[in-house]
C-alpha cells in the first residue's frame, strides 16, 4: 500500500521526494517561532499580523513535510497533508487552508479582508503545530 506522500510523488504532481535537512528544518521553525511571536503583537496592523501568522504557519507545516522526505511543489499542500505529518485532523488544517485562501486573495486580487477572529484562530492553529513539532524526536542526518 502506498503513502499518501508516494501518491502525491511524480510527473506533475505535487510532492518530489527530497531527503530531510536538520538544518532547513531548524531554519524553518526558527523563522516560524519568530514569525508567530511578532504575529502577537498587537501595536502591529491586524494585516500584518495575519501575514506574519500565515507565513509562520506555513513555515512550521513545510518543515513537518520536509521532515518526512518530501518538498512541495505549492503552498496549500503543506496544509492538505497535516493528518499525515503531524497527525492533525480538520479544525487545524481547515484554518490553514481558509487562511491560505484569504492570504492568496489578498496577494493577487488586492483584497485582504481579514478580522481579528481570523487571526486568533490562525495564531491558535499556528501553536498547535508548533506544539507537534516540538514532541518529535531529532532528525537523523547522515
Amino acid at each position: 500500500m502506498t503513502s499518501p506522500f508516494e501518491n502525491l510523488t511524480g510527473y506533475g504532481k505535487p510532492l518530489k521526494a527530497e531527503p530531510p535537512d536538520a538544518k532547513e528544518f531548524a531554519g524553518l521553525v526558527r523563522s516560524a517561532r519568530a514569525r508567530l511571536k511578532d504575529a502577537t503583537n498587537d501595536v502591529l496592523s491586524l494585516e500584518s499580523r495575519f501575514d506574519l501568522a500565515y507565513n509562520a504557519a506555513h513555515a512550521l507545516c513545510l518543515a513537518a513535510l520536509r521532515r518526512q522526505g518530501y518538498r512541495s511543489a505549492n503552498r496549500y499542500i503543506v496544509f492538505q497533508l497535516l493528518p499525515h505529518t503531524l497527525g492533525l485532523g480538520p479544525e487545524i488544517w481547515r484554518v490553514l487552508a481558509k487562511c491560505h485562501d484569504v492570504r492568496n486573495l489578498g496577494e493577487y486580487e488586492g483584497d485582504l479582508d481579514v478580522d481579528e477572529r481570523l487571526v486568533v484562530d490562525l495564531v491558535a492553529a499556528c501553536r498547535k503545530v508548533a506544539t507537534k513539532l516540538d514532541a518529535l524526536p531529532p532528525i537523523d542526518t547522515p
